[in-house]
This record gives structure tokens, C-alpha cells and sequence, in this order.
């Protein structure tokens, strides 16, 4: 059974910095396309970042040179850095998972990932 935990979510200045992880459970996860993926309040679900199982990774347009997704084997853990953090940041955060390598997909709009996080929240004030 595949089972994503996040954590890292909080509540942060505009500029400030946070970063969020995601502890993997229960499957071959450097196989994996792992990807992190928000929600806001009233808005359609938008895909952040990803990290294919090669190690390629993407960017949507809106936090390209601010986040950066990365990923520790050894942990089985995936991580998104996030800088120079914006109001409009403010949303779930949920982590994604899936054996097909989705990131180019998710950046294009439309991937639907397998697996899925319970989500954790960011909150940026101005």
C-alpha cells in the first residue's frame, strides 16, 4: 500500500522561505514520478513541481527560480523548497505519486496522479 505524509506547511511572511517534505511508504519509490501539487481556496488544482524517475525536473511558470523540488533516496523522502514566498502561494500542498514519469504532462496541465498525500498548508501573508 503506497502512503504519502507530508509536513513542513505553516504560516509565513511574503519573502520568507519554507520548506515542505514528504515521507514515501510501501513502494519501489526511485521507480516513481514524484510531484507536489496545490490547491487554493476557489481555484483549480495546479501542479508545482515534479521530479520524473530519471531524475528531470518541472516547474510550473509561477514558482520557476523560487521553488525547488528535490528528492533523498536513502529517506525516501521528496522535498520542495520554497523562497522568496508570495501571497498567491498560499494554498494545500499535496504530494503526488505515480509510476508513469508525469512531470512534463503535469506542467502542460491535466496529469492525474495515482497516489496522493493528505496535503499540508502554506499560508502567506503580506
Amino acid at each position: 500500500q503506497v502512503q504519502l505524509v507530508e509536513s513542513g506547511g505553516g504560516s509565513v511572511q511574503a519573502g520568507g522561505s519554507l520548506r515542505l517534505s514528504c515521507a514515501a511508504f510501501g513502494y519501489a519509490y526511485t521507480s516513481y514520478c514524484m510531484a507536489w501539487v496545490r490547491r487554493a481556496s476557489g481555484k483549480e488544482r495546479e501542479g508545482v513541481a515534479a521530479i520524473d524517475s530519471d531524475g528531470s525536473t518541472f516547474y510550473a511558470d509561477t514558482v520557476k527560480g523560487r521553488f525547488t523540488i528535490s528528492k533523498d533516496n536513502a529517506k525516501n523522502t521528496l522535498y520542495l523548497q520554497m523562497n522568496s514566498l508570495k501571497p498567491e502561494d498560499t494554498a494545500m500542498y499535496y504530494c503526488a505519486a505515480d509510476f508513469r514519469d508525469l512531470g512534463r504532462t503535469m506542467v502542460a496541465g491535466g496529469a492525474d496522479f495515482r497516489y496522493w498525500g493528505q496535503g499540508t498548508q502554506v499560508t502567506v501573508s503580506s
